[in-house]
This record gives structure tokens, C-alpha cells and sequence, in this order.
């Protein structure tokens, strides 16, 4: 479904479970989309109203020329959560992946006491340069030659993985048709130069620490290294931090199983532990 901001820009979400009380909302990462997810945001829904959004700039939503910041992305989602009738004080739980974790713990900061629950799934955030990896991810996303591009998109995807075969190779072919749309190379490339090349400031990260938090991490992760995880765990110092074993970048991809009901278990637990 699609809504109007009133920036005027029309944002694509998926919606389920309008009818539960508690709301999470599902963040993805760069060059991503709610389809990312898999079937998690809908099997949630049986218990909890969950949303996933295509952040502007990304996936089906309007990608306008704009400087796209970890701060406007914040600022978007809070937009977007108005819009879509979640009121200000109202309680949220945040599910970002990547550089969907970033602008997360950005809206957390910024709205502390609209944040019930987080989660961080291989959270981008502590980086103050691009990995190798990130380095080639921008490269495929900005090729222009057609003969190229989808090889070095599809060696990205595999290397985003545990296990390379596990790619779908639809997945390449939606992300190439996504990325030739008007708008989503700049995007793509301005959310990359800022959100690898700033990191978050480690007082404010501080003042979320209450906030119940579970870190998911994929020890074979070549994007950002398993190891930023205890980098999180250092300040979030009462989160829980849970590495998947067998999983690259995108645990719930590779492992969506287990990460639904670990996200199951976290979220329906009213007591922190």
C-alpha cells in the first residue's frame, strides 16, 4: 500500500495486524526493501500490529534528489509513523537491519520515550570508513554497463551470504530493476557516503541503553564484521547480544526460522532480562 507525506511524496509499507496494540516497525537497510524480510512481518502479525516501510529513496517509494542523512531519515520515520495514524506517544518497537539499524538507534535517541522495544540486526553505526564489501556493493549499484552490472551485483549478493548458492537469483534482477528507477543511484550512493563515513556519537548511543535491546549479529557477516557487535554490546551494556551461527549480513534471510522466533521470544517477553 502507498501513502502521501506531506513532503508529497508517496512512501510504499506493507501493514499487518492493524488490530493488535502493540506496533514494530521494520527498517531495512541500503539498497533493500520490505521484501528483505521475508514472511517474518506478516507470521508477527499474530500477535503484534507490524509495519515494514520501503524508506524513501528506496525500493517502490519516491526517490527524490535529496541529501539522504542518518538525521533525515530519523526525521522521515517519525514523519511516516504520523502519517500512518501512530501517534507521538504512542509505544513502538524498531527492527533495523543495517543501515536501517543506524537510523534506528538515531530515532531512538531522538524519541526515547517513544521506543518500547529495539532491535539491531548487523547494525551499521560504528563504521568511519566503507569495508572492502561496501566498497564494491557501491560500485555494483552505480554500474552502467548492463554486461557488467549483473555480475557484480551477483557477487556482492553471494558474498552477502554464509553460503554463496544460497542466492535467489530474482533477487538480483529486483534489485537491478529497482536501481535503474529515476533517482535511486543518488540515493543509494548519498545514504552510502554518509552512513559509512560518520559514526554514531557514542554519548548519545548511551542514553538508549535502558531501552530493552537485542543485538543479532551473522558471524560470517563480510559487510560489517561480527565484531561490531561487542562494539554495540560495550555501550548497549543491557542488551542482549545473539550471534547466528552459519549466517553472512542478513540472518533472517539465511536463517529466518530461528530469527523469528528469537525476535518472538524477545518481543512478547515483557520482562527484560
Amino acid at each position: 500500500m502507498y501513502i502521501d507525506l506531506q513532503e508529497g511524496f508517496k512512501i510504499r509499507y506493507d501493514e499487518y495486524g492493524k488490530d493488535k496494540q502493540k506496533h514494530i516497525l521494520f527498517i531495512h537497510g541500503l539498497g533493500s526493501s520490505p521484501i528483505v524480510w521475508r514472511d517474518i512481518p506478516q507470521a508477527l502479525s499474530e500477535h503484534f500490529h507490524t509495519i515494514a516501510v520501503d524508506l524513501i529513496g528506496f525500493g517502490e517509494s519516491d526517490k527524490p534528489e535529496l541529501n539522504y542523512t542518518i538525521s533525515y531519515f530519523a526525521q522521515f520515520i517519525k514523519n511516516f509513523l504520523r502519517q500512518i495514524g501512530i501517534k507521538d506517544h504512542d509505544k513502538i518497537t524498531l527492527i533495523g537491519h543495517s543501515l536501517g539499524g543506524y537510523i534506528a538507534i538515531e530515532y531512538a535517541i531522538m524519541n526515547r520515550e517513544h521506543i518500547e522495544k529495539l532491535v539491531l540486526i548487523d547494525s551499521s553505526g560504528m563504521l568511519d570508513k566503507p569495508t572492502p564489501l561496501l566498497e564494491q556493493y557501491l560500485d555494483a549499484a552505480m554500474e552502467t554497463d548492463p554486461n557488467l552490472r549483473y555480475g557484480k551485483v551477483k557477487k556482492v549478493f553471494e558474498n552477502l551470504l554464509a553460503i554463496p548458492s544460497r542466492l535467489l537469483p530474482i533477487i538480483v534482477d529486483i534489485f537491478i530493476s529497482v536501481i535503474e528507477k529515476p533517482g535511486a543511484k543518488h540515493a543509494f550512493e548519498s545514504a552510502f557516503r554518509n552512513s559509512t563515513t560518520t559514526s554514531i556519537n557514542l554519548e548519545k548511543l548511551k542514553q538508549i541503553q535502558n531501552i530493552p535491546c537485542l543485538i543479532i549479529w551473522g558471524k560470517k557477516d563480510n559487510l560489517i564484521p561480527v565484531d561490531h557487535i561487542y562494539k554495540f554490546g560495550q555501550i548497549l551494556k543491557e542488551a542482549k547480544l545473539l550471534v547466528i551461527d552459519d549466517a553472512g549480513h542478513s540472518p533472517f534471510v539465511e536463517k529466518t526460522a530461528i530469527i523469528y522466533q528469537k525476535l518472538l521470544t524477545f518481543l512478547s517477553d515483557n520482562k527484560f532480562k
